[in-house]
């Protein structure tokens, strides 16, 4: 072979080599990245062009399919009460793809997860059409109601768990949207889509989970805890040494009580009418970084997966004493999602053990059997039972006699309460928002933690309470639940 033709030999051998080398990179080291790209426009073909699987809410599907006309998409997502389920599921889309719930176990509603293989494979064999899997959540289908009904049409969020195993029963978020609305490809889609996008309310963010507020007085049960840990407290029914008014450290602040009666007010005393002065000391007694050590035992300060992923909570690291002791009230930089003061709720009535929340009880496969089981996990302990035992003395003490009286459900059972108003907006310029935490105990525990925030920007201020308004959704959620186990 002469030379010239030497090279050209050589030269187009390292193309077909460099052909190899890039298309065994491209299909064993770049495929995932490829298949998720969002332009990809065959992931969503593939995505609905067989039926997908449901989410099951007790035993019946939130969820379904139904075919249609176009070319691609052979079939389109529909939902049941979507708006009042949408914080659960999340949505599907042909033209929006999708999210939460319906996102992370795409691969099971497909069907397309390794997971489900050996239905694949045998589906070949018998001829099957291939179906999707199914998405068991564990949520409570009445519970759920109650706190959707329960908003109504003011803005807010209701989070519920089961202290004793971290199962989420409620996930409420308001004002909504219906994911069916821009389901599938059509123009009339892209304008529910582009109006939801618009929409100055947000209706699609998931206020349960990734909207964090100040969480006002009920954060006082945290530094309740904080206090009981570390031993700055041992008797609850003790004055706690609390002038009035009380000035926070290193200024010449007076901090304002809405309560009477706070002068060397007891432990039980402050938390039942609600004393700024008393926990706003107290937090300062515990110092920021204990303060810090429980409120992060309880979630703050962390991302939290449900497996959706939530908003971290908030207690600032770097604050001075002035910014600790406000903190301790709520205010200042502190802010939490109503699932993370559920989270708090829950440890307390479980006698200090915190276990970690979620809402997917099971992955099915077609033919029902189970793929995966998700197990209760504790996440932490906050607090002694002796000291969480306390807490529910007290937040017991809120309801029967205090400010958390609109939550009372009577018989035996007992609710525990903690009741709050957060101020907001430059100089509290805007209305606060209402909060309350609660949990209801029969004679085997705590089947149920709530937690409450409205943002009712419509109402005149004085009528704003955790008592007045949120309180009586937090009751209709935890007597929903306890209603559903009889």
């Amino acid at each position: 072979m002469n030379k010239p033709l030497r090279r050209i030999a050589i030269f187009c051998g390292l193309l077909v080599l460099a052909l190899l080398v890039r298309t065994n990179w491209l299909q064993y080291l770049e495929a995932d990245e490829l298949n998720a790209n969002d332009k990809n426009r065959r992931v969503q073909i593939e995505r609905y062009a067989n039926e997908r699987g449901n989410i099951i809410v007790d035993g019946k599907p939130i969820t379904g399919s139904v075919e249609t006309n176009d070319t691609d998409f052979q079939f389109k997502r529909t939902y049941v009460d979507g708006p009042m389920w949408a914080p659960v599921t999340g949505y599907a889309s042909q033209a929006y793809d999708a999210n939460q719930i319906e996102k992370i176990e795409d691969g099971i509603l497909t069907g397309n997860s390794d997971q489900l293989f050996f239905d694949r494979t045998m589906a070949m064999f018998t001829g099957d059409k291939k179906k999707g899997g199914n998405v068991v959540t564990t949520l409570n289908g009445a519970a759920q109601k109650a706190a959707f009904k329960g908003l109504g049409d003011k803005k807010g969020a209701v989070a519920a768990i089961d202290p004793q195993s971290g199962k989420i029963l409620a996930l409420a978020s308001t004002p909504s949207y219906d994911p069916a609305s821009f389901a599938g490809y059509a123009r009339e889609d892209e304008k529910a889509w582009i109006a939801l996008e618009k929409d100055k309310d947000k209706p699609k963010l998931n206020r349960a989970l990734r909207e964090v507020y100040p969480p006002g007085s009920t954060f006082k049960v945290v530094t309740a805890a904080a206090a009981l840990e570390h031993g700055q407290v041992e008797d609850i029914e003790a004055a706690t040494d609390t002038e009035e008014p009380y000035i926070l450290p290193n200024t010449r602040t007076k901090m304002v009580n809405h309560a009477t009666g706070c002068e060397n007010a007891s432990l039980n005393q402050a938390m039942k009418v609600s004393c700024n002065s008393v926990f706003a000391k107290l937090g300062d007694k515990v110092g920021r970084d204990d303060m810090l050590e429980t409120a992060e035992k309880f979630g703050f300060n962390a991302e939290q997966f449900t497996p959706v992923r939530t908003s971290a909570s908030v207690y600032d690291k770097n604050m001075d004493r002035p910014g600790n002791a406000l903190s301790s009230i709520g205010q200042f930089n502190t802010a939490a999602t109503p699932l993370q003061m559920a989270m708090v709720t829950a440890a307390i009535a479980n006698d200090g053990k915190l276990m970690k929340p979620y809402m997917i009880d099971k992955l099915e496969a077609p033919n029902l059997d189970v793929v995966k089981r998700t197990e209760a996990e504790e996440m932490s302990r906050p607090l002694s039972p002796k000291n969480a035992q306390l807490l529910q003395q007290m937040m017991e003490t809120v309801v029967e006699e205090g400010t958390g009286s609109n939550a009372k459900i009577g018989g035996d059972v007992k609710v525990g309460g903690k009741t709050g108003t957060a101020q907001h907006g430059e100089n509290n310029s805007k209305n606060p928002y209402a909060w309350f935490i609660s949990y209801a105990k029969v004679g085997d525990g705590s089947p149920v933690a709530v937690a409450v925030v409205v943002e009712d920007s419509e109402a005149k201020r004085d009528d704003i309470s955790g008592g007045g308004l949120a309180a009586p959704i937090a009751k209709a959620v935890m007597k929903a639940v306890l209603d559903s186990k009889k």
